[in-house]
């Protein structure tokens, strides 16, 4: 099937390495199902591939996730036919592209009244709000009226954790780097938002705990949060770090948890995507949020696929609010 378009580079780099090509999708071999993409989610982890903190063979493509339909299936494949509305949170990278081929394990159907827009955007990130809130949890669990703390509330998965707090009755702090990015995330559900361009994040999650602090912080932030985010737990809380949007953390001195007895985890999301049934499992809780209407996808801002570059240069500029897609 030649004559599909999937954007490609050759080398780690900036934006500008990121090209538009011709490619050839085969048929799908055996545990294999072919996709033609309605939408592809665009995530900061693809920036990652394409900076090289995440090696990968090259030259290769880029995206996480996807959605549209399934044009074949390989053999062994029994969850999906042909005609299938489909989303996906998957690797390897390759989803910035019309179509592909690719493993169906972590390939679903949507449900009735999710288009694929709203698929393509939810799947990586809604899936990541659903390990963290749902099964990354502190020594004492989560109950309702319990502090968190969310860093990057305004982004595409802290708006999605904004309001899947809000309705496991958890009160979010969320963390944003201006006004605008905080009233957005308190639009979506954080009890409280603080703006850390202007404000010390630890004072003030001190002041709304009345001095307890929180018993988990989520931080996708990194360098530039870590030590920070662990003064604002309580003894025994839990720092979650599970991204690194301001660059790698140093090595840690775990003399710095033995204060409060504190409890320190790396977690990601294929680790929980392990089998084709803990990825339906999650999908489903994630599909039952979303269609209750409790979780709104936004999807804020899209790209043609020849676009990619700019999408990328928007989100590293942090321009950009909730999800944004790239459209074949």
């Amino acid at each position: 099937m030649p004559n599909e378009q999937a954007i490609r580079f050759a080398r780690p780099g900036g934006p500008e390495v990121l090209e538009l090509q011709a490619v050839a999708v085969g048929e799908p071999g055996p545990g294999e199902v072919r996709i033609r993409h309605h939408a592809c989610g665009i995530n900061y982890i693809d920036v990652y591939f394409r900076l090289g903190t995440y090696p990968q063979p090259l030259p290769g493509g880029l995206g996480m996730e996807g959605a549209g339909i399934v044009e074949a299936v390989g053999p062994g494949v029994m969850h999906l036919e042909p005609g299938d509305c489909v989303a996906y949170a998957s690797q390897p990278p390759g989803a910035y592209c019309s179509a592909r081929v690719m493993p169906a394990t972590h390939v679903v159907r949507l449900p009735d009244g999710i288009d694929f827009e709203t698929g393509a955007a939810m799947m990586l990130k809604g899936l990541t709000v659903q390990y963290l809130l749902r099964r990354t949890l502190p020594a004492q669990g989560l109950q309702p009226g319990d502090h968190v703390l969310f860093h990057a509330a305004a982004g595409g998965v802290g708006l999605i954790a904004c309001q899947w707090a809000k309705a496991l009755g958890l009160q979010l702090i969320g963390t944003a780097g201006s006004q605008a990015k905080c009233e957005l995330a308190l639009a979506h559900g954080a009890a409280h938002a603080i703006d850390y361009s202007k404000e010390d994040f630890v004072a003030r999650v001190n002041e709304i705990t009345g001095g307890a602090g929180v018993k988990v912080v989520y931080d996708s932030v990194g360098r530039d949060t870590f030590e920070r985010s662990l003064q604002c737990l309580r003894p025994f809380g839990l720092m979650a770090l599970f991204g690194a949007s301001s660059g790698p953390v140093p090595p840690v001195d775990i003399g710095l948890l033995a204060k409060k007895s504190l409890y320190l985890t790396r977690p990601t999301l294929f680790s929980h995507l392990a089998s084709r049934e803990a990825t339906q499992a999650m999908a489903d809780e994630l599909f039952e949020v979303v269609g209750s209407g409790a979780v709104k996808i936004p999807v804020e801002r899209r790209y043609a696929l020849a676009d990619a570059a700019q999408a990328h240069r928007d989100l590293e500029a942090r321009r950009t609010t909730g999800c944004s897609v790239l459209l074949p």
